[in-house]
């Protein structure tokens, strides 16, 4: 007979793969290595901080087609792959705080309001706007990540406690119970306000995590919008699918409670002409009457010569070369001017406010001066590295004295000078709330915008 061979891994406690079906069934059952079907040297003994057991270094026998082990049957062997797809990302990325349990909603003394957790027997209606709009508020208000405090709407403070929040759950859900409240849906049908759920059912705080679709940001879905509770705080960033690490592991699901249109892209019920109704909205794959909307608004600021035909709902290059034509005519460059409208282009268009788009051949108004120039000019924008912690600059001196002029000073115990500060932070993190502004488009670094406004 041929001696077995024996290949050393790390265990994945959720794979789907026979050997590791066998290996959830069997452990939660063995207490000693004399009652177990396997070699003793096969297990770890460590169990979670929850009580459930670990799946540590572990040894899989490995024997070839035909051997027969014991004078049994012939046994096959099974191969299976373990492992994640990682994309390289910095340990600050990778959610590695735990999270909480199921709870009862908190009310503002911290105390469990009234009803126990369990499970929900009806679920709310809601549309994707109300969810993309509700996880924009803890993203705006930059709520702090934890997994024993709750926020001023009773929801608990961390990535399940999010989700629970922006679907309007009755209470504070969990990654191992989130998926009692939704469906499993397939990539392609991924659209905002749908969740990507990777849960360690062996060890739930290690790797679980949750985060909200808010649509793809490009024409080969490789990367999305995630709305996100993570340390330090809840945030909006692109991410590669499925998540940085992990990758494998997350599935898609939909809340049961969402309602759909006929064509399920866009939400039920209206939002205001006016309000921005977020970026999910707009970009390649989106087609909704946002996109519409937005090329009407174009072209009555002068974009008519980007579209062949349309205004349509479909986003196209016309709606993208259109937007950033509207966006350099503001004197916006680099990020500003992508091509894709953030709340601020939207503002500008539905306000009818900012310059029109030159006619074509028109080079547009001329550049701006920069420090020295006259007083009632607006000075050119310098650049952000000009305003970053360890900078010393004139345009770090232009523009503290602009801000107090303007009245947003208070945080100077001296100066303003050369040497970028905190103060200077603060005071135009002011500035910029003074202008409507949150999150962050209020992080006290200036941009284009708030340079413009702050000179105008």
């Amino acid at each position: 007979m041929k001696a077995p061979v024996f290949e050393e891994f790390d265990a994945a406690s959720d794979c789907d793969c026979p050997g590791c079906a066998q290996w959830r069934r069997v452990m939660p059952y063995t207490s000693s290595p004399s009652s177990s079907p396997f070699p003793s040297s096969c297990f770890s003994r460590a169990r979670g901080p929850l009580g459930r057991p670990v799946a540590g270094r572990a040894f899989v026998l490995v024997a070839a087609a035909g051997t027969v082990l014991g004078g049994g049957s012939p046994v096959t062997a099974v191969a299976a792959a373990h492992g994640d797809a990682r994309t390289a990302v910095p340990a600050a990325d990778e959610p590695g705080t735990p999270q909480g349990g199921k709870a009862p909603l908190h009310g503002p003394a911290g105390k469990p309001a009234a009803g126990r957790p369990g499970t929900v027997s009806r679920v709310p209606t809601t549309t994707r706007a109300e969810i993309i709009d509700r996880a924009g508020t803890w993203v705006d208000a930059e709520v702090p990540y934890s997994m024993s405090e709750y926020w001023s709407d009773g929801y608990r403070q961390d990535c399940s406690g999010f989700v629970s929040m922006a679907w309007n759950l009755p209470g504070n859900e969990w990654t191992g119970s989130l998926d009692t409240v939704s469906v499993r849906i397939t990539r392609d049908q991924l659209q905002p306000g749908d969740i990507l759920l990777f849960h360690n059912p062996a060890n739930p705080e290690k790797g679980s995590h949750v985060v909200i679709f808010g649509g793809w940001t490009d024409n080969t879905h490789s990367n999305y919008v995630a709305y996100e509770a993570a340390p330090p705080h809840a945030r909006k960033r692109t991410t590669p699918y499925a998540y940085w690490s992990n990758s494998g592991r997350y599935v898609a699901y939909r809340y049961k409670g969402v309602e759909e249109t006929a064509g399920g892209a866009e939400p039920s019920e209206p939002q205001p002409a006016g309000r921005y109704p977020g970026a999910a909205y707009f970009g390649p794959g989106a087609n909704n009457k946002y996109v519409t909307q937005l090329g009407r608004l174009l072209v009555e600021r002068g974009a008519g010569r980007f579209y062949t035909s349309g205004p349509g709902p479909r986003w196209s290059s016309a709606d993208q070369r259109a937007t950033q034509a509207f966006q350099r005519a503001q004197g916006w460059t680099g990020a500003a001017a992508d091509g894709l409208p953030g709340p601020l282009t939207w503002s500008y268009l539905v306000e009818k406010t900012g310059r029109d788009i030159p006619a074509a051949g028109n080079p547009g108004p001329p550049p701006a001066p920069g420090p020295g120039a006259p007083a009632h000019q607006a000075p050119g924008y310098p650049g952000r590295g000009n305003f970053r912690p360890g900078a010393a600059n004139a345009y770090v001196t232009q523009l503290g004295k602009q801000l107090v002029k303007k009245g947003f000073g208070k945080y100077y115990t001296s100066g303003p000078g050369p040497r970028w500060g905190e103060a200077d932070r603060r005071n135009v993190e002011a500035f910029q709330r003074s202008q409507g502004w949150r999150g962050g488009a209020a992080d006290g670094y200036p941009g284009p915008e708030t340079w413009r406004r702050l000179f105008s």
